[in-house]
């Protein structure tokens, strides 16, 4: 049954990427003729065109993360596997590969423009303002706890600090390669994956460790130091050879994933869904499953750094569209990595309890790739996933900083970025981001659909159909308006602190709502 799963999964996979993704070319009217913002003006250092195999490595490797991991897991053991199942299958094909897509077309067009700069010209004024503030709190709080995840692997697993780190001096030398010496992708990808495999192994051998109680504070530190530097450093140095290295490891874990698989033919022995009521993952699943199916952060990367690097509108679907339905295809994996990987669901939530959901992934995919990687699977898992939390640590921070020069003016780089890192720094430090994050969910899928509302009106605007476009970001808005009124009456009147960032979150959205049907309603504002 596990192989049957995943090949009807892929078949959709399949529809979606040659018969959607063209559905959707032609809906945004995607012209190859059209100058890009990194053609018409490019400026060396965040608007620099790149080769579509390298920006989709960036770009997929930006919106991977660990989420596609945790989320599908913690699902399971809530509700169980088929929920999860037909959102991360549906979702990233038909709802989240829209919502990457809409985003960086509504990018391209509007000159490169973060999502919160597209509020303005889709909404109004006002809305950008609000819009812009939101989104800033919610990357320096993606920021402050990306940067203390990845120093907790880096305390509990020395080994992955050398190739961490070491991949960022091989990106800047293909960066050189690429950019100042005239070479090709693929000599340069081997000599890439050559010295990454030379550091996945010196990595085991010399472990970089730091001891004592400061050890937290000074991994935090470093990375954000590292984070700072990465976000004005041209793209083409860092960003676009180092993105688009790791983005094989992932493809790597994919690829061994499936063949174990195939390989052991595992039978499922979990329960279909753990509820009393079929519709009683409503409408939380929604929230706890995001990367994978459908991310309000995929919309922060398509309109940031990849609507500034595409060097040709026809790259969009296979940069935007294929990497959300690879991130499905990594969502499904770790699906599969739970209901096929463990022998009952007591040992998988017993591991959940003892290990946590990245844990309990990994020694999953330990078994099911047994056939083709023996013992190695569960250490392979581990140095896949830091690659993309620390990848997206970085990618997060220019994202940041194209958020700060929206809204204030500022041109100057590094100041802007030390409005993202300063606060992100202060906040990991502290362990404060325990207390917000559990709102974040809902807040990061309150983005994915108002991002969807704006494409709505950016197609309208446009003479385009849209009307399906409206349903999916009308049934997201209603969903996620649920989902924080029920997280509201939990935590009423306990937890003050999150309760009033419900509270906020309900009322931006409803403003934000009353902005979409004020402009739905006034009809057409100006094409583009």
């Amino acid at each position: 049954m596990a192989l049957a799963l995943v090949c009807l999964g892929f078949v959709f996979f399949f529809f979606g990427i040659s018969i959607y993704g063209r559905w959707l070319e032609r809906l945004f009217g995607v012209d190859p003729s059209r100058p890009t913002p990194a053609v018409s003006s490019s400026d060396g250092v965040d608007k620099v065109p790149a080769p579509w195999p390298i920006l989709f490595g960036h770009h997929f490797a930006s919106i991977a993360g660990a989420a596609p991991i945790i989320g599908p897991v913690l699902a399971i053991s809530l509700w169980g596997w088929v929920p999860v199942y037909w959102w991360v299958v549906l979702g990233s094909v038909f709802v989240g590969g829209l919502h990457d897509f809409g985003a960086l077309m509504m990018s391209l067009r509007y000159g490169g423009m973060s999502i919160a700069g597209i509020s303005k010209e889709v909404l109004s004024d006002r809305a950008k303002v609000f819009f812009s503030i939101f989104l800033y709190l919610a990357l320096v709080l993606v920021v402050a706890v990306f940067s203390a995840v990845t120093a907790k692997t880096f305390i509990e697993g020395p080994e992955i600090v050398l190739p961490s780190f070491g991949l960022i001096g091989v990106a800047v030398f293909l960066g050189y390669l690429f950019n100042n010496r005239g070479w090709k992708i693929v000599p340069g990808t081997v000599l890439g994956l050559f010295l990454l495999a030379l550091l996945i192994a010196l990595g085991g051998k010399m472990p970089i460790t730091i001891t004592g109680e400061h050890a937290l504070p000074i991994w935090i530190t470093i990375l954000l130091i590292y984070a700072f530097v990465a976000s004005i450093t041209p793209v083409q140095y860092l960003l676009q050879p180092r993105d688009y290295l790791s983005s094989y490891l992932l493809f790597f874990g994919l690829i061994l994933g499936y063949a174990g698989l195939l390989v052991s033919r595992p039978s499922i022995n979990f329960p279909q869904h753990s509820m009393d009521s079929p519709l009683e993952f409503w409408p939380m699943l929604f929230v706890v499953v995001a990367c994978g199916a459908l991310s309000g952060f995929h919309s922060l990367i398509a309109s940031g750094t990849t609507a500034r690097q595409i060097a040709n509108e026809s790259h969009g679907r296979k940069v935007a569209y294929a990497a959300m339905v690879a991130e499905g295809a990594l969502a499904l994996l770790s699906t599969m990595a739970i209901i096929a990987g463990y022998s009952s669901p007591e040992r998988f939530l017993a591991a959940l309890k003892a290990v946590g959901p990245i844990g309990a992934f990994s020694q999953g995919f330990g078994v099911i790739t047994t056939p083709v990687l023996g013992k190695w699977g569960s250490v392979f898992a581990v140095i896949m996933l830091n690659s993309f939390v620390f990848t997206t640590l970085d990618t997060a921070t220019r994202v940041g900083r194209y958020v700060v020069e929206d809204l204030t003016g500022i041109k100057n780089r590094q100041m802007s970025s030390l409005f993202v890192v300063v606060p992100a720094l202060i906040l990991a430090i502290s362990g404060q981001w325990k207390s917000v994050w559990p709102l974040f969910g809902a807040a990061n899928q309150l983005i994915a659909s108002m991002v969807l509302l704006m494409i709505w009106l950016f197609l309208m605007n446009n003479n385009k159909r849209s009307g399906i476009v409206l349903l999916m970001g009308g049934a997201m808005y209603i969903t996620i308006m649920a989902a924080l009124c029920k997280k509201l009456a939990q935590v009423f009147p306990n937890n003050l602190l999150l309760s009033t960032i419900a509270v906020i979150l309900l009322i931006l959205a409803v403003y934000m709502i009353f902005e979409v049907g004020k402009k739905g309603l006034l009809g057409k504002k100006g094409g583009r």
